[in-house]
């Protein structure tokens, strides 16, 4: 019971029209790739302006992450939220609209509503809470994750004296904890051929025939069966030749493997090089080249653990159901889990219209993001 001149203290809440203002602006501000640093200048200020410590922290000339601790004390948990979005298909598209109470927009779910939860979550514990009773977590918005994590990687790179136990990470999960995360391995593959007018083919080698042929081949190996394997295996991209009037001469291809949390991606990589050898005696002439330059473990979390427990509560505590998944695509996650880190995939919106002109999210998700947020910093403390 307070002391009778002392005022009870005052629990943080949310300013609901000002997050939903903040996730507006952020759709707004075009951020592909390469190009963050008018939301990081935006951000910045909104956050500065909340009397709250920014640090840049670089990653190459003009592209930078910000780093914010909410306390003296070291952070025992992040909220980490990437800036940055795929391009946009249309320039004249991208921007927020409400329709039927979506907030449609390049970003609204991957991640722009994650990182505006995140943002007003920090901007409410400094408004309501005096420095000595913030909790030790810290706010990071970094560059590049949608190309090869560079922001995180210069973020665990600065940190490896003394890293955070654990962060969040707002990817779209539609509020569902994800603590098991799917591995990656990215494969290309180019083919070589002779070019000759297009009207004479039989004088060449036509190189897209050879690279679907080889994927034909590899498509029948039960690894990739979509019917029966848990691989995810998608062709993202295919590029031929652009001479006009001719024979292709090569053709690359790209090919996305997202792998169940206990697969290895070496042995996936070897059934493909096993393959592309048996397509080398099988379509003639053949020329192909396989390399597979980025891989990534996934990892699976024991559920029996401090922040784990603690958001069954908050869950419970705020009527949402609880149940967990392990999250399908590429993330950040990977990159913090193999550097000791403890990471959980955790925001608003949906995987499922990702990176699509029908990307949308809804205020209400992004609200109930932002009291989790809030929720599991106040009690971060108990995480060991």
């Amino acid at each position: 019971m307070p002391a009778k001149n002392e005022q009870p203290q005052r629990q943080p809440t949310l300013d609901h029209c000002h997050l939903d203002e903040l996730l507006r602006n952020l759709i707004d501000i075009y951020s592909p790739s390469g190009k963050e640093e008018d939301i990081q200048l935006y951000l910045e200020e909104v956050l500065r302006g909340a009397g709250l410590i920014v640090q840049r922290q670089e990653v190459e000339e003009d592209r930078y992450n910000l780093v914010v601790p909410l306390s003296p004390q070291a952070p025992k948990l992040y909220l980490v939220g990437h800036v940055d979005t795929v391009a946009a298909r249309d320039l004249d598209e991208y921007e927020a609209r409400e329709e039927d109470g979506l907030i449609y927009g390049l970003g609204s779910a991957d991640m722009k509503g994650g990182c505006a939860a995140m943002v007003e979550a920090f901007l409410t514990l400094a408004r309501d809470l005096p420095p000595d009773r913030r909790p030790p977590v810290g706010l990071l918005l970094v560059v590049g994750e949608e190309e090869n994590g560079e922001g995180s990687a210069a973020f665990i790179e600065s940190c490896r004296q003394a890293t955070p136990p654990w962060v969040v990470i707002g990817e779209p999960t539609g509020l569902t904890p994800n603590f098991a995360h799917y591995g990656y391995l990215e494969a290309y593959l180019l083919t070589r051929g002779r070019r000759t007018h297009s009207s004479l083919p039989e004088l060449g080698h036509n190189a897209v025939e050879s690279m679907l042929r080889v994927l034909l081949h590899l498509g029948r190996d039960p690894l990739f069966d979509r019917g029966s394997s848990n691989i995810v295996y998608s062709i993202r991209e295919m590029t031929s030749s652009r001479a006009g009037f001719v024979v292709p001469d090569h053709c690359e291809t790209w090919i996305d493997l997202h792998l169940p949390p206990h697969t290895d991606p070496a042995e996936v990589e070897q059934v493909l090089r096993a393959r592309a050898d048996e397509a080398s005696t099988l379509i003639p002439d053949l020329d192909l080249e396989l390399t597979c330059d980025l891989a990534a473990p996934g990892y699976s979390l024991e559920l029996d653990n401090p922040l784990a427990l603690r958001l069954q509560e908050i869950y419970r505590h705020r009527q949402l159901p609880w149940r967990c998944d392990a999250f399908r695509s590429h993330s950040d996650g990977n990159l913090f889990h193999q550097a000791g880190i403890k990471p959980v995939i955790l925001g608003p919106g949906a995987l499922e219209v990702a990176h699509t002109s029908e990307e949308h999210t809804t205020l209400g998700e992004v609200i109930k993001a932002a009291e989790i947020y809030l929720d599991l910093c106040l009690a971060a403390d108990n995480f060991l």
